[in-house]
């Protein structure tokens, strides 16, 4: 997407820096229609743009901001034709969407590309890390930590014994991870994440007091995991807990211990997953759903939000409700369920009405 030698790292220096529409044109590959020598600073919305910014018209919902914006340049796709005139200066691309993420993608790593060791901190002798790393002050790096290339690292994070993490991922403050775990490469895990606590392992003895259950595995993260800010996984009782590759969970999700989520499958926000659960790839779990331990969900499956799933589901469903069934089923009866007071009514007047009068 980039061409002519222009850098986007240097591109978005914009506190010290204006970049002009033929610029920004020949880094998207895009083509300007207006004036070609207006500068920008910054990025906005399009329905709040200022002299000045730039921002970007994809959704034909807010095609009307566009004859009302005063940011200085829009990025738009290459059929776009307006109406009626316009004040701004165009950057025509193939998609527009596609190439301000890539504005904001480089935006968001210059932003936050810092390299080098703050103090005061802890970084045990036995820990290693790569080239270009960012440790922030007041973290905690255990006993034989390694740490890969690019990795960021910020302030008030505990990183404990015997932890790998990956090249190009970042672990914002206050992350805690527990001993023995395993983060890939290109991760990005939020604030207040807690990886490989102990998994919720209790046996009541003869007199019904819980004894704790020692647990001694470890959480597996695979490359590009993200992890929303407070979600916690647990570590294994035995084994590990395993996020595979390009999984991505929500803030406050609760993963339970021996667990394993299939690759690419996305989980929103307050679901909790109970322990040995197994769950395939490329599955869409909507916020605050409940799923029981001990059962396996197959690829493909749709839960919707607030359901609770309590038994195993083959692959390529979407399913509904509590206890947690087939979604047209579920949408079938809920209409039912709605007009239940009505048919109970006119049930017990079917029953109160005398033989003959049938």
């Amino acid at each position: 997407m980039l061409s002519k030698g222009y850098s986007l790292i240097f591109f978005f220096t914009f506190a010290s820096m204006k970049f002009t529409a033929t610029q920004i044109s020949e880094l998207l590959n895009g083509k300007v229609v207006g004036d070609p020598s207006v500068k920008v600073d910054t990025l906005s919305k399009i329905e709040e743009g200022s002299t000045g910014s730039i921002t970007f018209l994809s959704n034909p919902k807010y095609t009307s901001h566009i004859y009302t914006t005063n940011a200085s340049i829009v990025v738009v796709n290459n059929d776009f034709e307006p109406q009626s005139k316009l004040d701004l200066t165009l950057v025509k691309v193939e998609n527009a969407y596609s190439a301000f993420t890539t504005l904001l993608d480089y935006y968001n790593s210059t932003k936050n590309n810092k390299s080098g060791i703050e103090s005061p901190l802890f970084i045990s002798d036995s820990a290693s890390y790569g080239k270009d790393v960012y440790i922030g002050a007041f973290s905690h790096i255990g006993e034989n930590v390694v740490i890969g290339d690019n990795v960021k690292i910020y302030p008030n994070t505990f990183i404990g014994d015997n932890v790998t993490i990956g090249p190009n991922t970042t672990i914002c403050s206050g992350v805690k991870v527990y001993f023995d775990c395993v983060i890939g490469a290109n991760c990005y895990i939020n604030s207040g994440v807690v990886i490989g606590a102990d998994g919720f392992g209790f046996s009541p003895d003869k007199d019904g007091i819980y004894k704790k259950i020692p647990q001694i595995g470890n959480v597996i993260l695979e490359d590009f995991v993200d992890l929303g800010a407070a979600t916690t996984v647990d570590r294994a009782t035995l084994g590990s807990t395993v996020i595979k590759k390009g999984v991505k969970l929500d803030n406050q999700v609760q993963v339970a211990h021996n667990v394993t989520i299939g690759e690419n499958t996305v989980i929103a926000a307050q679901s909790g997953i109970a322990g040995s659960t197994k769950i395939g790839a490329n599955c869409q779990i909507g916020g605050q759903v409940g799923i029981a331990g001990h059962i396996v969900i197959g690829n493909n499956v749709r839960i919707v939000g607030q359901s609770g799933v309590t038994k195993s589901i083959k692959s390529n469903q979407t399913i509904n409700g509590t206890p947690a069934f087939n979604n047209s089923d579920y949408n079938k009866s809920y209409v039912h369920f709605k007009n239940l007071p009505k048919i109970i009514k006119e049930f017990n007047s079917l029953e109160n009405t005398p033989k003959h009068d049938l």
